[in-house]
């Protein structure tokens, strides 16, 4: 029996199904709506499974599972996805046009690639001439196994799978890919979710690693249904600045490692290059004794990353003054702002206040707090700290410091910087058994005012 399509309305931007076209969708997006015609199941295909099929196990009986891993021969890279590739995984990278997505997965492929190992590369937006320039350029010598397929074509790519088995596969990007099963355009919601679904069967079948580029939104946001991050195995991220050389890849989501390491890269002629001492990238310019300078640090993954945060407060001339972070959340600037005007007698109401992640790094959470605020209080007092000075700490409203992760492991590498004092919460100090290390000594402060007085002495 003949199956019989399905007209739907589907939201382009959360991927919401309508029977009929809607003005505004549910998820609060205008116009978004676009019809789309899809094949009913078949009928063998809806009756639900006895329970002779399928029987439950112990969990405690369930074999551990070894999962062998594939080293892609960037060791930056092999960190953030937890130790390199999982066979039958799905991984799914974005990031802004041009920040370097396709020079990393070029070179991943043509590593893997000599190892002895098949590496098919379908590209939906290059042609294969395009691939191999930038493949000459970035990689040298190309082994004889790695392969590459201009295809947007999902059946035309399952064939070709099934023919030459590859042991690893690359598609660039899912947005491009349609299957002729759906009846709408590539890049929409169906054809991305339809894809995905192929995807994985490919994968989970053929137990082999697929590396799949996704494009982002104005927002930065991954384009498309959420279903495709759920369905991934793992979810990384390309960021840094045009105009800079410096490249982080971050994880968002990882099945089979942590999501709080990144990966480091400096974009160079012959492609990127990896950057294994991450804080003297950060703190290369830094003078270390200039008003309204203070370096802050963050633990990520296995290592802390060390930054420079840079502070300017200057009279505003007309109207309100001015509050501008680039690097920071202008949220919680503006809460510490209230904190240094209320507990620390500091004025700043007539102030503009310009704050500065050096590097082009934006760092989560709040044990950059202390560090922003001491920027400001320098800036603002004309006094520069008479010591290369480091400050962690999370700032509560009353003033106070709230303890920050891995503060001692912190403070012994702010010691092999050469860094003289590092300000932190009193409840951290408790933590590290020797309070000096050569001539970096840790000070504890229990409130805001206390860091203030140990960032001002000279002692």
């Amino acid at each position: 029996m003949a199956k019989k399509a399905k007209t739907v309305f589907v939201c382009q931007e959360c991927g919401y199904e309508s029977p009929t076209w809607m003005g505004q969708c549910i998820c609060g997006a205008w116009n978004s709506f676009v019809e789309e015609k899809q094949q009913a199941p078949a009928a063998e295909d809806t009756r639900r499974r006895t329970a002779k099929t399928v029987q439950p196990a112990r969990l405690k009986e369930v074999g551990a599972r070894e999962y062998q891993r594939i080293d892609t021969g960037i060791g930056e890279f092999n960190r953030v996805l937890g130790g390199g590739l999982v066979r039958g995984s799905l991984v799914l990278i974005s990031g802004e046009p041009g920040i370097g997505k396709s020079t990393i997965i070029i070179q991943a492929a043509a590593n893997i690639a000599r190892s002895g190992r098949n590496v098919l590369y379908v590209s939906g937006e290059e042609s294969d001439e395009q691939i191999k320039m930038r493949a000459d350029r970035v990689c040298g010598e190309l082994p004889d196994n790695l392969f590459v397929l201009p295809e947007t074509n999902m059946e035309s790519i399952e064939t070709i799978c099934e023919k030459t088995r590859p042991d690893f596969l690359i598609i660039d990007s899912i947005q491009t890919m349609y299957s002729e099963e759906m009846d709408s355009a590539p890049g929409s919601v169906s054809q991305v979710r339809l894809c995905g679904n192929k995807l994985m069967k490919i994968g989970k079948t053929g137990n082999i690693p697929i590396l799949i580029v996704a494009h982002v939104t104005k927002s930065g946001d991954l384009a498309g249904p959420k279903t495709v991050e759920h369905l991934v195995d793992c979810v990384l991220n390309f960021s840094g600045e045009r105009d800079q050389e410096l490249r982080i890849l971050r994880s968002f989501k990882n099945r089979f490692g942590t999501t709080s390491e990144i990966g480091a890269f400096m974009m160079g002629e012959g492609g990127l290059l990896e950057v294994s001492d991450i804080s003297g990238t950060f703190l290369e310019s830094n003078a270390g004794e200039a008003e309204g300078s203070v370096t802050a640090a963050i633990y990520e993954g296995s290592r802390p990353v060390m930054f420079e945060v840079q502070a300017l407060v200057t009279p505003a001339n007309v109207g309100f003054a001015r509050r501008t972070a680039v690097g920071a959340d202008n949220t919680r600037l503006s809460m510490i702002l209230a904190v240094l005007e209320k507990k620390a007698g500091l004025k700043l109401i007539n102030q503009d206040v310009y704050v500065n992640i050096v590097g082009g790094l934006r760092p989560e959470g709040t044990a950059v707090d202390l560090a922003i605020a001491l920027a400001i209080y320098s800036s603002y007092s004309n006094r520069p700290s008479a010591a290369k000075t480091l400050a962690i700490g999370e700032i509560g409203l009353t003033g106070d410091l709230r303890a920050v992760r891995n503060a001692d492991k912190i403070f012994h590498e702010a010691a092999r910087l050469g860094y003289e004092k590092v300000i932190m919460p009193r409840s951290n100090l408790k933590q590290i058994k020797n309070a000096a290390a050569g001539s970096c000594r840790a000070i504890g402060a229990g409130n805001i005012r206390e860091a203030m007085a140990a960032f001002a002495n000279r002692d």
